[in-house]
């Protein structure tokens, strides 16, 4: 099976969906297999911008098979708005969407922990999006409080968990903020069954699907959300995200091994950027952060918070593309650094006095990190029309050539800007 996998490689937010688009029609299915709809792409598709959050960029072609697989986290009602904009946008208004019924389910209880649980951390916020994301998954690790999307097909089974779960979330939500919102066993029960009425036809076995397919030798494209360092395990702890957003989340995630993937492909941006709390080495608290900002619309697809901007993290990123097993990058919004004088990369951090090229593991080390920069020359010239690589000026292919060889693995796609056309395929 000639399976595609496309992973971040930073803090999310590189751009991946575009890539996504563009592979797309190269492949029968597209799976989105972790994280909530607290992860967002932003694809332009024949002039036509869409935001996407649960559902996977594929979803914009009708001829190919969307699936959202069984490591996602789901908040029905919010997937619901997101299927009725992306028609209302211009999108398909049939689509070809298979939702696993192992799916755990996000309810408002979630969203009010988390929200609860941010605000007492203060200073030490983490910066999550309180969408209950981070609670839903806690509750599927510990099992005892957790839905699957399956059990809401089953209303008196569904009934039944509601009423053991409600009361002691109430009882939790009252302990942490005696101001609490409470919650009502019958109103969840009515709200949810009425979303899962109108999703109940996408509800299917994804993973007895997947493998059908692989059996098939169906060609998949495997849809990462967030970026690899927000990995639960391999990331920024505790500033991460809740589930395996590298490209070891793949098979917990879908259900298919990596095995049957043949292509790993990393996304990058040009820069560096993270939303909310924790250490970013190169962030640029100036005005070439700012004009980095500006220039790229740094701003939350999901949250429209400000991104933290900073020069191009090669420690990080070429991290990243080791833990991933990437085979080559795609490097996104290289526009966004046309008409700089100068530009740096970061090859190596100094922590403690002393020079390394690996990723720190903790998080305390990350933060005291100095970058060592090497300084390359920038162009003048605007990118955005250049199509194959010999368009664009030598200082910028002197600046991919850079990234290449310092993150290990070779640079396959860049883009110059957000429509499909605005690709090139480096040769």
């Amino acid at each position: 099976m000639p399976g595609t996998s496309v992973i971040g490689l930073q803090w999310g937010d590189e751009a991946k969906g575009k890539f996504v688009d563009l592979l797309t029609s190269r492949h029968e299915i597209v799976v989105r297999y972790l994280g909530g709809n607290n992860a967002g792409h932003t694809v332009v598709c024949d002039g036509k911008t869409f935001k996407l959050s649960l559902l996977p960029a594929g979803i914009l072609n009708p001829d190919v098979d969307s699936v959202i697989a069984t490591g996602v986290v789901i908040n029905p009602k919010a997937l619901l708005a997101e299927l009725e904009s992306m028609k209302a946008a211009g999108g398909p208004q049939d689509v070809n969407l298979r939702i696993s019924d192992r799916a755990h389910v996000i309810f408002p209880y979630h969203m009010a922990e988390e929200a609860i649980l941010e605000k007492n951390r203060g200073d030490s916020a983490i910066g999550t999006t309180m969408r209950g994301i981070g609670t839903c998954y806690r509750d599927k690790a510990g099992r005892a409080h957790a839905i699957r999307l399956g059990e809401i097909l089953r209303p008196d089974k569904f009934k039944a968990r509601l009423a053991e779960i409600v009361p002691v979330k109430n009882l939790l939500l009252r302990a942490l903020d005696p101001e609490a919102p409470q919650f009502d066993v019958d109103e969840i029960f009515e709200e949810y069954r009425g979303h899962i009425a109108k999703l109940e036809s996408y509800i299917t076995d994804t993973t007895a699907f997947l493998h059908r397919a692989v059996a098939d030798e169906q060609k998949i494209l495997f849809e990462g959300a967030q970026g690899s360092l927000l990995d639960i395990d391999h990331g920024t702890f505790p500033y991460v995200t809740s589930s395996n957003s590298s490209g070891c989340g793949v098979h917990p995630g879908s259900g298919v091994p990596e095995r049957y993937i043949t292509e790993m492909i990393g996304v990058a941006k040009a820069y560096t950027t993270r939303v909310g709390g924790g250490p970013c080495v190169t962030e640029l608290n100036d005005d070439t952060g700012n004009r980095i900002r500006e220039r790229g619309r740094e701003y939350g697809t999901v949250t429209g918070r400000p991104r933290r901007c900073g020069w191009f993290d090669a420690v990080a990123t070429g991290y990243s593309a080791r833990l991933s097993g990437v085979d080559n990058i795609a490097l996104a919004l290289l526009d966004v650094l046309d008409g700089f004088e100068k530009l740096k990369i970061c090859e190596a951090y100094e922590i403690n006095g002393e020079r390394t090229t690996d990723f720190p593991s903790h998080a305390d080390d990350l933060a005291i990190a100095k970058p060592i920069y090497r300084t390359l020359p920038g162009w003048s010239e605007d990118t955005t029309a250049a199509r194959i690589i010999n368009d664009l000026p030598a200082n910028a292919r002197s600046y991919i050539d850079t990234v290449a060889e310092l993150c290990g693995r070779p640079v396959k796609w860049v883009s110059v800007g957000p429509d499909r056309e605005q690709t090139i395929v480096v040769e």
